[in-house]
C-alpha cells in the first residue's frame, strides 16, 4: 500500500483527501510550507475521527521525501514557488497535481491563462523528473470531508505515464463513492482544469455541491 503525501494539506481539498485516505488505511503525510500548520491540520482531522496512527505532519520537503505518491493541492499562485525546491526529492515519484489556475470576478470563477498551457504542464516543467498525473480537479472538497457519505463523483485523470495513472486511479477508487477514470494524455489537462470553473459556477448558482460523473451507454 502506497504512502501518500499531500502538499497543501491545510486547504479544503488536501484535508478532504487526507481524511478519506487515512480512513481507507493509507499512511498519509500532510505537508505545508510551515510544519506547525501541517500539525494543526493533522490534529483537526484527528479531532473529527481520522485515525491518528495513519497521519503524519511535516513541511513540504519532509513530505516529498517520505511519500511514494505525492498530491499537489497548493494554490496555483503558490505552485511556482513551492515545487522547484522539491524537484530532486520527487524525481522518479508519481506526482498527481490537482492545481487549478482559477480567477474570480463579478461573473464568477474562470480559468486563467498559463504560459505552459495548464497548471499540470507547469508542474511537469517545475518537476522534470516526476511522473506527473493531473486529476481530482472538480471533486468537491466538501463532499470529501463528509466522510460518512459516499462522494458520488468521478475523478478524471490524464497523463503520459500509464502505470502512474493506474496507481492514482486506484487511490481514487479507495475513496467510497469516488471512481478514478483515466481519460487520456496530459494534453487534456487544460480541459480537465477548466471543468472546475464550470462546476463551481453551477454549484454557486444552484447552491449545491455537485460533482461530475461519466455515464456509459
Amino acid at each position: 500500500m502506497e504512502t501518500i503525501g499531500i502538499l497543501g494539506a491545510t486547504g479544503p481539498l488536501g484535508r478532504g483527501l487526507a481524511a478519506r485516505w487515512s480512513r481507507a488505511g493509507y499512511e498519509v503525510h500532510l505537508g505545508s510550507r510551515k510544519q506547525e500548520r501541517a500539525r494543526e491540520a493533522r490534529d483537526g482531522l484527528i479531532e473529527k475521527g481520522a485515525p491518528a496512527e495513519q497521519l503524519r505532519a511535516g513541511n513540504n520537503a519532509e513530505v516529498a521525501a517520505a511519500a511514494d505518491v505525492v498530491v499537489v493541492a497548493v494554490p496555483y499562485e503558490g505552485q511556482i514557488h513551492a515545487l522547484p525546491p522539491l524537484a530532486d526529492a520527487l524525481a522518479g515519484k508519481i506526482v498527481c497535481t490537482a492545481v487549478v489556475p482559477l480567477g474570480f470576478d463579478g461573473d464568477g470563477p474562470h480559468l486563467l491563462e498559463v504560459e505552459e498551457g495548464s497548471a499540470a504542464h507547469q508542474c511537469r516543467a517545475l518537476l522534470p523528473g516526476a511522473r506527473v498525473v493531473a486529476g481530482f480537479h472538480a471533486v468537491s472538497s466538501k463532499r470529501l470531508r463528509a466522510v460518512d457519505e459516499p462522494v458520488g463523483a468521478d475523478a478524471m485523470l490524464c497523463g503520459d505515464d500509464e502505470e502512474a495513472m493506474a496507481v492514482v486511479a486506484g487511490l481514487a477508487d479507495a475513496i467510497e463513492g469516488l471512481r478514478g477514470v483515466i481519460v487520456g494524455p496530459l494534453r487534456l489537462a487544460p480541459q480537465l482544469e477548466g471543468q472546475t470553473a464550470v462546476v463551481l459556477a453551477y454549484n454557486r448558482r444552484a447552491k449545491t455541491e455537485a460533482g461530475l460523473r461519466l455515464v456509459s451507454s
